[in-house]
């Protein structure tokens, strides 16, 4: 289809540059352009993302209720031995 189209300075400066880094034709950059930009999803439409969970496999007598507790004691252990030394 042959038409003709007025483009916006800051469009034309986008297409000028991305013609002079790829070495091509403007009749080729506006079409991977259009097709790029014409074949994005709608907003809206997109899938949205959903978390896979996975199993733990925590020992016996950890209460996953209260991991942070475990985390800080850990943490607690360490300095301790740490400054034992």
């Amino acid at each position: 289809m042959r038409t003709t189209v007025t483009f916006d300075p800051d469009v034309t400066q986008m297409l000028k540059r991305k013609m002079a880094r790829k070495k091509q034709s403007l009749k080729r950059t506006v079409n991977e352009a259009l097709r790029f930009g014409l074949s994005a999803p709608e907003p809206g439409t997109q899938v949205p993302f959903t978390v896979k969970p996975h199993p733990c496999h925590f020992k016996p007598g950890i209460d996953m209720d209260k991991l942070n507790r475990l985390a800080d004691e850990l943490e607690d252990e360490a300095i301790v031995r740490k400054l034992r030394k």
